[in-house]
């Protein structure tokens, strides 16, 4: 390569990395010429500070291939820990930095050799969720850590820079503080340390070359799960400083969780620098810090900031060229092959008098149970089954779309919102039949999911998880919020009244509504189950597991896709339209980015790949909160989360999947039945001398039978 086509590519390749930056920063000053100066460099400080929090994000997906969802949270507790001891045990606040910087470290090495190693080998999206369970702890210990240390009330800690200084005059002037002299000064000394870590230190290039190709760099002798231990220390003191020089400029926040948006634009920020471009990532939220700052500016209201933040994230994902499928990105997406389903009951088994008597024998409990429900539980606790039913629908929405289309939807409510906005607006102002009403709320789940999801096809990767992400947080506070939405004329804003079903059936009581509930819940399991054993299903999950190979078959992978998307989102449209007529009321903040993080975690724990796991992630997750006593509440927040992923990686929906085989393999020995399909998961200890002192000299003879 000759030295003017090396600098021509550097030249290009720092035109991409200042482009959006730039655009950003053009955009602000055309459609709101009103922003000053100092609002724009307060941007670009608050951007510098997620700057650091996406770099952390994006350093642990190259070495993890996750999304962490913790990043910041890493660092907000020990911040917390810092400003607590300076302001009420009266540390010297040099002493409290450093014991929190130091505790920031230590809390992302046990993150990682406590919880994150023990799913060193398990697919991503359960790595991924135990990310979120680990979120949860910590945030909990945030909000305790205030109480044991004795104060609730704490001022911010003085500056460690006395310089001040201001931009602009008169009204429009700008005064910034040491606070804010500090970020100028620490982060860009941070990314010049962390640029220097990962080129020119052994550890650093052993990072590289492990993010690259984890099982190469084990061969070669690089200690990869150490070098984990590394990463998230590396994470949580980016997220320490992020964090705790965020208290110095916009004030301590305890006893409180962190702001979704900050997350979304850290993720953004990632995202727009594909995970590995660190000044592409750097510069990429500086300029959605500003544009942040200038939307606080120029409205009067935070919704309308989230709204304009969603649209840039998504306009810049939507913008970004396809490239050729990378060795990071193909490491990422060939985990789907590990995805676990539950197995049908094998057919050497399936029409056995006992297995068909037992199957019948669970359906008539399983119905008996369900009609005892309402009998002998009062109208409230109905109520809270039916929620359940309800949120396992969304669950087989996901399970369709993530499970099998492979497309990770981090805003699922946000569909499931707008079908409730839609239903409420039927039953209250047009009266329409309910019939009609969840068949329309499907149709519109159904364009909606296609419509935003179009568009990222072209970007693939985390396009759609982190656009999903954004329309969730759009719909939240701006689309669907009756103060602000520009469809707040055609919002329902009084009680939604319950219309018949198709003109005859009533759905006016609880129980009523219950059966409802079932009878949707148990046509869309029938649906989606007939779609898995069909060609369809195949088609979409054979694109999910090799999309290049499936196009070379004739298949034409984006119409999949596509199917996939309108058939969630048309369930969780209905899913929508059920749980407005539910809950008689429309209310925005229940489908928040929380939300559908809780929802997207409720699945992974009862089993991505499987319909049956869908309800019982449902029924234990949200079972746990409504029925079990609060000492037991723990089970469905992050620490119960991270216990059953421990406890069983595949879900729920897998457990009981295997316990079911165990049975069908003891019945099938003592019936002298061969059954491949039960036998090839079996494994023969190293200490058995011969196979047939476990099994029969049939089971031996169809396992040697198998293909190597």
């Amino acid at each position: 390569m000759s030295p003017l086509t090396s600098i021509t590519d550097r030249a290009k390749a720092v035109g991409w990395a200042v482009m959006p930056l730039a655009l950003m920063v053009l955009g602000v000053k055309v459609f709101w010429p009103d922003v000053t100066t100092g609002t724009i460099l307060g941007g670009a400080i608050g951007g510098l500070i997620v700057a650091l929090v996406a770099l952390g994000i994006a350093i642990v997906y190259r070495a993890n291939r996750i999304v962490n969802f913790a990043a910041a949270d890493l660092g907000e507790t020990p911040a917390i820990l810092a400003l607590l001891l300076y302001a009420s045990q009266g540390w010297n606040i040099y002493l409290a930095t450093a014991t929190g910087l130091v505790a920031s470290v230590v809390l992302g090495v046990v993150v990682e050799f406590v919880f994150l190693r023990r799913f060193f080998r398990a697919p991503r999206l359960i790595l991924t969720v135990a990310t979120i369970g680990v979120t949860q702890v910590i945030v909990a210990l945030g909000l305790l850590l205030p109480r044991w240390l004795g104060t609730t009330s704490v001022s911010t800690y003085p500056p460690f820079i006395n310089v001040s200084f201001t931009v602009g005059k008169g009204l429009d002037s700008t005064v910034f503080s040491g606070h804010d002299v500090m970020v100028l000064i620490v982060v860009p000394l941070v990314l010049l340390g962390l640029t220097a870590f990962f080129r020119f230190t052994s550890v650093g290039v052993a990072l590289r070359a492990a993010a690259e190709d984890a099982d190469r760099a084990s061969l070669l002798g690089i200690p990869v799960r150490r070098l984990q231990s590394v990463v998230w220390g590396l994470a949580s003191l980016l997220a320490f400083l992020a964090m705790f020089m965020k208290i110095g400029t916009d004030g301590p926040t305890l006893g409180q969780v962190l702001d979704p948006t900050l997350l979304l634009s850290a993720l953004g920020a990632a995202v727009i620098g594909r995970m590995e471009r660190l000044p592409t990532i750097t510069l990429s939220a500086i300029g959605l810090g500003i544009v942040s700052q200038g939307a606080r500016f120029h409205y009067s209201s935070d919704a309308y900031r989230s709204l304009v933040i969603a649209a840039i994230i998504a306009i810049a994902l939507l913008v970004q060229r396809r490239t050729s499928l990378s060795r990071l990105a193909s490491a990422a997406t060939s985990t789907w092959q590990e995805t676990r389903e539950v197995r049908a009951v094998p057919a050497e088994l399936r029409h056995q008098r006992a297995v068909r008597i037992t199957r019948w024998a669970l359906a008539v409990l399983l119905l008996i149970g369900l009609a005892l429900i309402p009998i002998i539980l009062p109208g409230n606790r109905v109520q809270l089954v039916t929620v359940i039913a309800i949120y396992a629908l969304i669950g087989v929405s996901l399970v369709v779309l993530t499970g099998w289309g492979g497309q990770v939807s981090l805003g699922q409510m946000a569909f499931v919102g707008w079908g409730s906005a839609l239903a409420g607006t039927m039953a209250t102002r047009w009266h329409v039949d309910a019939g009609l009403i969840l068949l329309a709320c499907g149709a519109l789940g159904a364009l909606l999911m296609v419509l935003v999801g179009m568009p990222t096809l072209r970007a693939r990767g985390l396009a759609f998880a982190v656009i999903t992400l954004a329309f969730a947080l759009a719909t939240s506070d701006y689309l669907l919020n009756t103060g602000y939405s520009p469809f707040r004329k055609w919002l329902p804003l009084d009680v939604v009244d319950r219309t018949h079903v198709f003109g005859v059936i009533p759905i006016a009581t609880d129980t009523q509504f219950y059966v409802l509930t079932l009878v949707v819940l148990a046509f869309a399991l029938w649906a989606v189950r007939g779609l898995r054993a069909s060609r369809t299903g195949r088609v979409i999950i054979g694109v999910r597991d090799n999309e290049r190979a499936s196009e070379a078959y004739a298949i034409h992978s984006r119409s999949a896709l596509l199917l996939a998307f309108s058939i969630s989102g048309f369930i969780a449209g209905v899913a929508g339209a059920l749980f407005v007529l539910q809950q008689q009321l429309l209310v925005s903040q229940s489908f928040t980015p929380d939300a559908s993080l809780r929802i997207f975690a409720m699945v992974v724990v009862g089993g991505l790949g499987s319909i049956s796991g869908a309800v019982l992630g449902a029924v234990f997750v949200y079972g746990v909160q409504y029925f079990l006593p609060v000492e037991y509440a723990f089970l469905a927040t992050g620490a119960g989360l991270l216990l059953v992923l421990l406890l069983v990686p595949g879900g729920l929906g897998a457990m009981f999947g295997d316990a079911r085989d165990g049975l069908l393999r003891m019945y099938a020995r003592h019936k002298g039945i061969r059954v491949p399909s039960l036998l090839a998961d079996t494994r023969v200890p190293e200490s058995t001398p011969h196979p047939t002192e476990t099994f029969g000299k049939d089971e031996v003879d169809a396992l040697e039978a198998l293909p190597q």
